[in-house]
C-alpha cells in the first residue's frame, strides 16, 4: 500500500481541503456510510480532530479553485484525486455525477487526460488486489468486469 499511498506530509489546511473535496464527491449522489468512513479514515490518518470533521462535513462545498490553492504540490493533488476515485468506488459503483465532480476538481489540479487515466487504473488495481485472496475467481472476474478492467 506504500506505493499506492506514498508517505507525504499533509498540512492541516491541505487535509481540510481534501476532506471538504471528498465530502463534495460523496454528497453528489447521497452520502453513503462507506464513503463517510473513508473520509473519517483519511482524517484520522492525518491527525484531524473528530469534531472538526463534523464541521467540514456540514460546511460549504469547496470550489475547484480553493482546492487547487490548498494543494500546492503534485503529490498532494494526486493524493486527492486517487482518494476521490477510491471514494467513488466505496459504494460499489461510480455514478456520472461522481465522475463529473472528480473531473471538475482534477482538471484545475493538473490531473487530466492520460495522468487521470493512470490514477484511475491504479485505484482499480489497488481495489482488485484486495480480492486476490478470494477463492471464488468467478466472483473476482465479475468485479473486474464491473470496473471495466
Amino acid at each position: 500500500m506504500a506505493d499506492f499511498f506514498p508517505e507525504i506530509e499533509v498540512t492541516q489546511p491541505a487535509a481540510e481541503a481534501i476532506a471538504r473535496g471528498l465530502f463534495a464527491v460523496a454528497k453528489v449522489d447521497g452520502l453513503h456510510e462507506r464513503e463517510e468512513a473513508l473520509v473519517a479514515s483519511f482524517w484520522s490518518d492525518v491527525g484531524g480532530n473528530v469534531s472538526a470533521l463534523s464541521e467540514l462535513k456540514r460546511g460549504t462545498t469547496i470550489t475547484p479553485g480553493e482546492l487547487t490553492a490548498a494543494l500546492p504540490s503534485a503529490e498532494l493533488r494526486q493524493l486527492f484525486v486517487k482518494t476521490a476515485i477510491l471514494l467513488a468506488w466505496a459504494d460499489g459503483k461510480v455514478t456520472d455525477p461522481e465522475r463529473k465532480i472528480i473531473s471538475d476538481y482534477a482538471t484545475p489540479l493538473g490531473v487530466a487526460g492520460a495522468e487521470f487515466g493512470k490514477l484511475e487504473a491504479a485505484v482499480k488495481e489497488f481495489l482488485l488486489s484486495h480480492l486476490s485472496t478470494v477463492n471464488n475467481s468467478e466472483a473476482v472476474a465479475k468485479v473486474a468486469k464491473k470496473m471495466n478492467i
